[in-house]
């Protein structure tokens, strides 16, 4: 019988526990007092208190095959603050503002330079838009993807 574990599957829960300690720094400045509760649990709270009948907009993208494009150049922050951009676009002509982002990634292996420097450019991209990125999903799939490609999606 085969060893049935994270480890065996080709995810580092290490490697995964130590990006996610990175990403909750990089994420904190983006959250205002709205965002309840820390970074890394499985559900976000965003509180709308301040809002008289309030109507939440949402979407959901991807940045397609520019991912290709980003891969080659190794410039990855770029990509990231796309994704939100993306998004946002997609609910401001509803008239709507972006309050919170989340995003999900999948890839064959954690490269942590490429995982931080594509959160590093969603946060800023949140902060210039006045959105809090307040969550995600960082899904390590080996036998899905190609050593160095991944997907990418977002929630706004």
């Amino acid at each position: 019988m085969t060893e049935q574990t994270y480890r065996a599957a080709g995810v580092d829960l290490d490697a995964a526990q130590a990006v996610k300690e990175r990403i909750g720094a990089i994420v904190r400045p983006t959250h205002g007092p709205q965002v309840l509760g820390g970074v890394g649990g499985f559900g976000a709270m965003y509180q709308l208190a301040g809002y008289r009948d309030p109507v939440l907009v949402s979407s959901t993208d991807g940045v397609g095959t520019k991912l290709k494009l980003a891969i080659m150049m190794g410039r990855y922050d770029t990509i990231g603050e796309d994704l939100v951009n993306a998004c946002v676009n997609d609910i401001i002509v509803s008239g709507a503002r972006p309050l919170f982002f989340l995003d999900y990634l999948a890839l064959a292996e954690l490269e942590k330079p490429v995982v931080e420097s594509l959160i590093q450019g969603m946060a800023r991209a949140c902060s210039e838009v006045g959105c809090a990125l307040i969550g995600g999903e960082t899904a390590q799939m080996p036998g899905l993807y190609a050593r160095g490609d991944f997907d990418m999606a977002g929630f706004v």
